[in-house]
């Protein structure tokens, strides 16, 4: 099993030192990563945990998915890897990979 934890459909105010304290409960956490837009700096309502052990994200997933937690149930989960992309079709397009399409 997988050490890093999806948490999903937090309260828009919900802080990092929040969800450490909470999921230290579970066992010990060795990160907390709390995604924030990157134009306003706001949350975007989901965060990464990571636990120090298998056994500490297991005992996670079983107290806090489904949980309310700031009137909102937490989806608690193992964390998927991100999916790669081809940047071939992309790259070599003068925008550093990205699509830049006419505005007119």
């Amino acid at each position: 099993m997988n050490r890093k934890l999806y948490v999903g459909n937090l309260a828009f105010r919900t802080e990092e030192q929040t969800l450490a304290a909470l999921f230290a409960e579970a066992g010990p956490v060795e990160s907390v990563r709390l995604m924030k837009d990157k134009t306003t700096g706001l949350s975007r309502g989901f965060a990464f945990v990571e636990m120090e052990s298998e056994d500490g994200a297991r005992a996670a997933i079983e107290r806090f998915n489904d949980q309310e937690i700031e009137g909102r149930r937490l989806t608690v989960n193992e964390a998927r890897p991100k999916p790669e992309y081809p940047q071939e079709s992309l790259a070599g397009n003068g925008y550093g990979g990205r699509r830049r399409e006419s505005r007119w």
